[in-house]
């Protein structure tokens, strides 16, 4: 590495659908506005690596795409995922001149190995592990952080490593602590939610953002992360973790890919989620579209009960079909020519998600959304013009940098 200063690095952490991803493109937008120089690192467990698209799709990556790395289909604190993590880092200050390195895990990453990972480092000062914790799930699935403790208290006594012990650790291990989703629940009822954590980790300070909305320079007022806090417990997790520093899909996660050229029947897609969703279907994101608005590419984002689309872009293949597209001779042809070199049967228009939860249920609602599907009547049916019924919401946000 070129630099003998010690560069500060933030890292991302919370379980699946917490919303780092939001906060994660928040602050790389104010970076850029602020003409911050900052370097990201996004880790998803999955080969479809669909937050890495989004990351890069803001807009100082797409400025300079040689200020991210992406790392996928393995988790950070997999042994394997460490060292990826350590040529990202080194290939980003080699190359740039960064003021600040953040990093976003996936949702199955246990914070401690990447602790440990920091502690040794020379060129590279941990400041923050920020947990990001999803108060709409706790309010439904814990009683509001009441039921967290008891229930890794029993997991213990069973000899049991659960997403509960996950979520709790990610807890313990955290500086910062940011609950989100915090306009979901009642508004009495964050208060409670944050003296339960307390009782986790009486050192985080605890805060609620909404919409990734925290500031980018508050990041440069950390000092280093304090690792003797941490000190026992890290002795205490080490031989419990020894075991797991080789596995890529800890905690009985299992993860599903679903690709396919064809849109989702807009009811069908809505009966399923309705049917088949539960909590042990911890995330499910991607890019789709549906039979109903073949001219947007969607956003497909799922944590637990709760579902988002988002307007991410138009198709090629949706905008040379509209007759009003207003477009040059020159810039049709090349829309022409770029869609020729698609093999679907939709032109640029497919689907692309990925399905992570229990290792008992990823199956049934993978099988579930496969279903939806239009069938090949119902394409014909499509193209020839039949409308389908559409419950889902009419209003549907376009996603901003």
């Amino acid at each position: 590495m070129k630099t003998t200063r010690k560069i500060p690095a933030i890292i991302l952490n919370g379980f699946l659908g917490s919303g780092k991803t939001t906060l994660f493109r928040s602050l790389l937008s104010q970076s850029k506005k602020k003409n911050i120089s900052v370097c990201a690192i996004v880790n998803d467990m999955s080969e479809l690596d669909v937050d890495g698209e989004l990351i890069g799709n803001t807009d100082i990556v797409e400025e300079n795409n040689n200020i991210l790395e992406s790392i996928s289909s393995c988790v950070l604190s997999s042994e394997e995922g460490i060292k990826k993590l350590d040529d990202a880092i080194r290939k980003l200050v080699l190359n740039q001149n960064p003021e600040l390195i953040i990093i976003e895990t996936s949702g199955s990453c246990h914070p401690m190995p990447l602790i440990e990972y920091f502690k040794k480092q020379t060129e590279v000062m941990l400041t923050g592990v920020f947990v990001l914790v999803d108060s709409l799930m706790l309010s439904h699935d814990y009683n509001y952080g009441e039921t967290l403790i008891p229930n890794l208290q029993r997991n213990m006594a069973e000899g049991i490593r659960s997403t509960i012990n996950l979520l709790v650790e990610q807890i313990m291990f955290c500086s910062h602590l940011i609950l989100t989703k915090s306009d979901r629940i009642e508004e009495n009822k964050l208060p409670l939610i944050a003296s339960h954590i307390q009782d986790i980790n009486p050192f985080a300070s605890t805060h609620s953002v909404l919409f990734g909305k925290l500031s980018i320079d508050s990041l440069f007022e950390l000092e280093e992360y304090d690792y003797y806090k941490v000190a026992q417990l890290v002795e205490e997790l080490k031989p419990v973790l020894e075991s797991e520093k080789h596995r890529n899909k800890p905690y009985d996660l299992e993860t599903r890919v679903i690709k396919d050229d064809r849109p989702f029947h807009p009811q069908r897609l809505w009966d399923v989620c309705h049917q088949y969703l539960d909590k042990r279907i911890y995330r499910s994101k991607g890019f789709f579209w549906l039979a109903s608005r073949d001219k947007h590419s969607l956003l497909w984002n799922q944590a637990a009960g709760g579902i988002s689309l988002e307007i991410i872009g138009s198709w090629r293949s949706g905008i040379i079909e509209d007759e009003n597209h207003n477009l040059s001779d020159e810039e049709v042809k090349l829309l022409k020519e770029m869609l020729a070199q698609e093999s679907g049967r939709f032109g640029d228009r497919h689907c692309e998600l990925t399905v992570i939860g229990d290792k008992t249920q990823v199956d049934r609602f993978t099988n579930a959304l496969k279903s939806c599907f239009l069938t090949d009547e119902e394409i014909s049916l499509w193209i020839d013009g039949i409308e389908f019924e559409d419950p889902w919401p009419k209003n549907i946000v376009k996603m901003v940098n």
